[in-house]
């Protein structure tokens, strides 16, 4: 006979303790939501705007949503309304976004204590798409070690032609180099012209190198480092880097082609230039529509079909991991290819010779048909709301969630209940894709049991 345990023992003593933990999903939203807060209460600050009164909550809140979640959507004008100290906020916001809450997180906490907890590289994994928890203090480094070099060479690039060629002298050559270089990269959209960048069509001196910052930004982290150490070796890229630089590319030829294609004649936009400029335009563009959201023509102008092919353009997005939005190159490659192999009667799907995991079949049509339901709500909202017509409600909707930042042009005079909408969908686009991609992920579980198989009729 064991001897009994003594009934005066409580069984909060021997119970484990219930303590309330969020998920890595859950805390990357809640990161993003508090600094989201932080910038609202710094641009309301007197000193950030040029009257000395301070922005409203929801100006202030809009601006600091586009710029944490690196969109570029304004609702005032960025150059005559904020002060320096409004400006650099939005800089330091946009470059904290680009790189990730939980990666500049893990930054700090690698900076003041020399390590990580394994919560910190948890987070840090999930957000920077690593494979594996081993290194990710050098996933870390490298993450911000490259945005800092690209943002560096963008910058001395840029600097002669605003500080010499643009007669912006020296010093405030160096302030507007280092903005728009770090904008570029993080694929924000924020630019310190009230034109944007419409003084700079022709001269590609300046639009391409911000091109360039733009599609290395949009690529995502793991595909530049993956170049970083096999560039010359492609048999040994992963599924991910092909599918992210072959889309790039055929989206990128695409987008030129058919943006310059319509608007070739359109005297409001291409027209008013010569053949090489509007082709440079075409291809900026394009380029821009990948997320960055920087604009060298007037978008309101352009025609309605060109409207509905970079939505098209915008809601797919750049590669997953990086500073771009939209579902992502991967997500609509992953259905194309579902798509293929369906019309042709195929068992599984096959890519690049490698056979995709049904897992994958699932969450690209979760993430996909979240998105558009999103994108679907949203525009109707904004149509009751303000009453717009729905090829503009369906622009902005887009350029919103998919952390675009192009504009017809009603932007800045949506009342504030549209503008509230557009806040959410930026946050929404720019945690949405991400957070849902790696819950899906995460909540797989096995079952002891199925149940009998059965098939509707489909179409």
């Amino acid at each position: 006979m064991f001897p009994l345990v003594p009934s005066r023992v409580a069984a909060s003593d021997t119970r484990p303790r219930r303590s309330f933990r969020l998920s890595p999903a859950q805390t990357i939203v809640a990161g993003f939501g508090l600094a989201d807060l932080v910038g609202t209460g710094l641009l309301m600050l007197p000193a950030a705007t040029r009257d000395g009164e301070g922005a409203s909550f929801v100006h202030a809140l809009f601006t600091s949503t586009s710029a944490v979640c690196v969109t570029g959507l304004v609702v005032v004008d960025t150059e005559t309304y904020w002060t320096p100290l409004g400006h650099l906020v939005i800089l330091a916001l946009i470059q904290i976004g680009g790189i990730g809450i939980m990666v500049f997180a893990s930054l700090v906490g690698v900076l003041l204590a020399r390590r990580l907890s394994v919560r910190s590289r948890v987070l840090a994994a999930t957000e920077a798409k690593a494979l594996s928890l081993d290194d990710v203090r050098g996933v870390v480094r490298r993450i911000v070690v490259t945005s800092l070099l690209i943002e560096a060479a963008l910058f001395l690039v840029l600097f002669p032609s605003f500080a010499l060629r643009y007669g912006h002298g020296w010093a405030e050559g160096a302030w507007y180099a280092l903005f728009h270089s770090v904008s570029a990269f993080n694929n924000a959209g924020f630019a310190l012209y009230a034109d944007n960048l419409v003084r700079f069509a022709a001269d590609p001196w300046v639009c391409l190198p911000i091109c360039a910052a733009v599609i290395l930004g949009g690529l995502g982290f793991p595909v530049l480092m993956q170049l970083r150490r096999e560039i010359g070796r492609p048999l040994l890229w992963s599924m991910n880097t092909r599918l992210v630089l072959f889309g790039s590319v055929i989206l990128l030829v695409g987008g030129t082609v058919y943006i310059t294609a319509l608007e070739w004649t359109n005297p409001a936009t291409l027209g008013a230039y010569d053949p090489a400029a509007r082709v440079l335009i075409g291809f900026f563009h394009s380029v821009q529509t990948r997320t960055a959201g920087f604009n060298s023509i007037d978008v309101g102008a352009m025609h309605d079909e060109t409207w509905l092919g970079m939505d098209v353009l915008m809601f797919i997005g750049g590669g997953p991991a990086g500073t771009a939005g939209g579902i992502k190159i991967t997500t609509f490659a992953v259905l194309l290819f579902i798509l293929v192999a369906e019309l042709r009667g195929a068992g599984a799907v096959n890519i690049f010779g490698k056979r995709l995991s049904r897992a994958v079949h699932r969450q690209a049509i979760a993430v996909v048909l979240i998105a558009v339901g999103v994108v679907v709500a949203s525009t109707i909202a904004l149509m009751i709301v303000t009453g717009g017509s729905l090829d503009r409600m369906l622009f902005e909707s887009v350029s919103a969630f998919a952390t675009v930042g192009l504009s017809t042009g009603v932007t800045a005079d949506l009342p504030e209940a549209a503008e509230i909408i557009l806040s959410l969908l930026m946050f929404v686009g720019r945690l949405g894709p991400l957070t849902i991609g790696t819950a899906l992920a995460l909540r797989e579980r096995r079952v002891s049991y199925e149940f009998p198989k059965e098939r509707p009729a489909i179409g």
